[in-house]
């Protein structure tokens, strides 16, 4: 048990799954996962524990932002031992050719700023994806016949942002889509031998003002979510 998760020791999974809301790792939890657990309810950020084909995930929240989940994933690794920690959210495409729904594998996230920042000073380091994740996860889409893009993100630390100047850059520069933790992941990930993935699923567009009817979020989710699950336990790809 820490200070934001209430587990005990042993009901946390190798493998955790991290969507932001809580709510939204209640129902993948319920959806997707067999003798399902709640392990953690700590102000909300709800937590659980079940098995998908015969191996144990975690799917505990995050919240929102980078500071927010630097705390769970701090927990998570140093408290619990995760060895593998795959996001799973919505983001904002930038790009003309991706569409609402499609599913986004984050090779890299690029970042103004993170709570790692104050570590790396003037350095700017480069957080990239597991290669291995990534692998598995672009060949879980190709079976699924998902419509999916590899690539750079953004992760904002702000939500309403307004650099009409910067999003002109990132979409001049490949950018596909913006949202707001997985540099922070994939930077922990680094600092501690960890396995991290961020796989997303397009929400709205920043170009075109389309967003994905609330309703029907939780149905399009469902690739994303299978994708992550297929990544983490195949053998990874050499």
């Amino acid at each position: 048990m820490t200070i934001h998760i209430g587990a005990e020791p042993g009901q946390i999974a190798d493998t955790v799954l991290m969507p932001g809301d809580p709510y939204r790792a209640k129902w993948a939890a319920e959806t997707f996962l067999t003798d399902v657990t709640l392990v953690n309810e700590v102000r909300g950020m709800l937590g659980f524990t079940g098995t998908w084909n015969g191996h144990r995930v975690t799917i505990q929240g995050s919240g929102m932002g980078m500071p927010s989940l630097s705390i769970y994933a701090n927990e998570l690794i140093k408290d619990f031992d995760a060895k593998t920690l795959i996001r799973i959210g919505s983001c904002g495409g930038m790009q003309p050719h991706v569409g609402i729904r499609d599913v986004i594998i984050a090779m890299t996230a690029s970042t103004i700023n993170s709570p790692s920042s104050g570590i790396f000073k003037e350095f700017n380091f480069a957080p990239s994806a597991d290669y291995g994740l990534l692998a598995n996860a672009v060949a879980a889409a190709a079976e699924k016949d998902a419509t999916c893009h590899v690539g750079g993100i953004y992760s904002s630390d702000v939500f309403y942002a307004e650099r009409p100047d910067l999003d002109e850059q990132m979409v001049r520069h490949g950018i596909l889509g913006v949202e707001m933790e997985a540099a922070e992941l994939y930077t922990l990930a680094a600092r501690y031998g960890r396995r991290a993935l961020a796989i997303l699923t397009v929400s709205d567009h920043l170009q075109t003002g389309e967003a994905l009817p609330s309703e029907d979020r939780e149905r399009s989710f469902g690739d994303m979510v299978e994708i992550a699950l297929q990544a983490a336990f195949t053998e990874s790809r050499p």
